[in-house]
């Protein structure tokens, strides 16, 4: 019997030689290494979330706070007003009223209701040879160059369905208001005076801005 058997056993549990007997099955190292990696990973999300909590309590998020709020600022419209063109009144423009239709009567009509209103008048009669019996819309308002953005918007106020047109070599500020076969009336003077202030008073025109930023 060798001198590392315990007193009182043999047979199988007889030791033989100089070493102890394993009383357990070998572990795989690959179970091991497998319990050591979720241990470490279970550390760190543990570290992690008390990190954070700290971050919470001790106002330690403030690099997220501050893109949050840059995240938060919303872009409103603001209205800016746009600069108004600058009109003539009425009293500032001269309309020569002329009839381009085979009914007689209209061009004075016309040209006495448009006084009404405020328009100066210049000549009254038929239209000539260029556009007589050849206008075949309501009318056609006829001016300088310059009246393409002045005289001749406020004009239109009047008779809103009428084609607008500009002669280069025509001379002076005067602008005709052509009577054509469509024509009935003038735009009712309500709308008429609707439409001028309107033109001479737009509505601003919508403008971003960042307020909060």
């Amino acid at each position: 019997m060798s001198m590392l058997t315990p007193p009182g056993m043999g047979g199988q549990y007889r030791i033989k030689g100089d070493k102890y007997p394993r009383m357990r099955r070998r572990r795989p190292r690959g179970r091991l290494v497998l319990l050591g990696a979720a241990s470490l990973a279970g550390l760190g999300l543990v570290g992690w979330g008390t990190l954070q909590l700290v971050d919470v309590f001790t106002g330690g998020g403030g690099t997220a706070s501050a893109a949050g709020a840059k995240s938060d600022c919303s872009t409103k419209a603001t209205a800016s007003p746009s600069a108004a063109p600058k009109l003539p009144k009425p009293d500032a423009i001269t309309v020569n009223v002329l009839n381009a239709t085979t009914r007689g009567g209209l061009a004075k009509k016309t040209a006495d209701e448009l006084k009404k209103r405020g328009f100066k008048i210049g000549d009254v009669g038929n239209a000539s040879k260029e556009y007589d019996k050849k206008v075949k819309g309501t009318g056609l308002l006829l001016g300088p160059a310059s009246s393409l953005n002045t005289s001749l918007p406020v004009l239109a106020t009047q008779l809103t369905a009428a084609e607008r047109r500009t002669d280069a070599a025509r001379k002076g500020a005067a602008v005709d208001l052509i009577i054509g076969d469509a024509f009935k009336e003038l735009t009712k003077k309500a709308d008429a005076t609707k439409a001028l202030t309107a033109l001479a008073e737009p509505e601003p025109t919508p403008a971003s801005s960042k307020k909060g930023c």
